[in-house]
């Protein structure tokens, strides 16, 4: 793996290295969950020190693609992760969703290692130039869980079964049943769109295992 950083404590970077479908108990998912983290809070200052003069808006757009699925598996291709990677069969839609998970899990593996700035430092490094370059809308998660379906599955499309909102009617939450390939996830969100996102955000998740 070609990663500027050496780790104080590697049974961390072995951590980062496994997958759940390899070890349902010891794997890199709690890691992922913190590298998420780092990387969001440091793109999104990155961003802010980059332009300064651009809106809210168009921040917002950079900084998802910047922490896409797609972006997240070319940083780790770039850096030749899939060496050191102990994980199951990556085939069709799987891939780049093993890849960006095992990028996060790094950079929250170094978190935990060396601090925030030094993670933060790792994450300009890699993602200077594409923070830079001319964007490109990512595709949002329904729209990459179908693209997945689609290739590996049998032509079937995901299926959302919405159940009654819940909570106060100024602010209701709703939940949905996402399901494709044998496996489902529950969405919640503040409406069917963000319920629905996050859901198929889930689901990835879970095929990608």
């Amino acid at each position: 793996m070609k990663l500027n950083y050496e780790f104080k404590n590697n049974e961390l970077l072995k951590l980062a290295m496994t997958q759940s479908g390899i070890d349902s108990k010891h794997n890199n998912e709690r890691l992922e969950f913190i590298g998420d983290r780092v990387l969001g809070l440091s793109i999104a200052a990155l961003l802010y020190e980059m332009y300064p003069d651009e809106a809210e808006g168009n921040l917002a757009r950079r900084h998802a693609f910047l922490v896409s699925t797609e972006t997240l598996a070319i940083v780790a291709k770039k850096i030749e992760i899939e060496h050191d990677l102990h994980h199951g069969h990556m085939t069709g839609g799987k891939i780049d969703h093993i890849l960006a998970n095992a990028m996060e899990a790094i950079l929250g593996a170094i978190f935990l290692d060396s601090g925030f700035e030094t993670a933060r430092k790792i994450i300009v490094d890699l993602w200077h130039d594409m923070a830079a370059a001319e964007i490109i809308a990512p595709k949002d998660a329904k729209t990459a869980l179908q693209e997945m379906v689609q290739k590996t599955g049998n032509g079937a499309l995901p299926v959302y079964e919405y159940n009654e909102p819940t909570g106060a009617s100024h602010n209701p939450e709703f939940t949905v049943t996402v399901s494709a390939l044998g496996k489902s996830a529950v969405g919640v969100g503040a409406s069917k769109k963000l319920a629905s996102l996050d859901g198929a955000e889930k689901l990835l998740k879970i095929l990608a295992i």
